[in-house]
């Protein structure tokens, strides 16, 4: 293997790790939010999975901004043929897709946790959204980077 490839693939881990830091960090400051939020509103009657899809989404546009600013700050270099503005209009579609792809994992997530285990749902509705974020995060997360990668990366 050539040192060129093989500086590439360490490049690519490196900034693999920091994503991984970043999105751990955002990942904190969206699931507390989800978890907050959506027990506020189980208390004031909403059902489980709507409650955990409006948790969902104020979670995941909070831990956005954060994470757009330790994205390019830490993890992606710039390109230099696109302005701030533009730059942070492509990263938050890219992240309206992810929080579609969140928001729909969630809402079945827990609609099928509801039809295979009923009773755990009605027992512990935050630990079936607990899960079930982990997993959205999980899908969301890879599509995150490919999608940032591709499009928001100086080549």
């Amino acid at each position: 293997m050539s040192d060129n490839s093989d500086n590439k693939r360490k490049k690519l881990l490196a900034q693999i790790l920091k994503f991984g830091v970043v999105g751990g960090l955002s990942f904190v400051i969206d699931f507390v939010i989800t978890m907050i939020v959506s027990a506020i509103c189980r208390a004031a009657g909403m059902e489980v999975a709507a409650s955990a899809t409006v948790g969902g989404f104020f979670g995941f546009c909070i831990s956005l901004v954060f994470n757009y600013f330790m994205s390019m700050k830490f993890v992606f270099e710039r390109r230099d043929d696109i302005n701030r503005g533009a730059e942070f209009l492509i990263f938050a579609v890219l992240s309206a897709i992810g929080l579609g792809l969140n928001e729909l994992i969630l809402y079945f997530g827990v609609r099928i946790c509801e039809g295979v285990i009923p009773s755990i749902v009605d027992e512990h509705p935050s630990v079936v959204t607990a899960g079930v974020k982990m997993v959205a995060t999980g899908v969301v997360m890879v599509y995150n980077f490919i999608s940032r990668k591709l499009t928001l990366e100086k080549k």
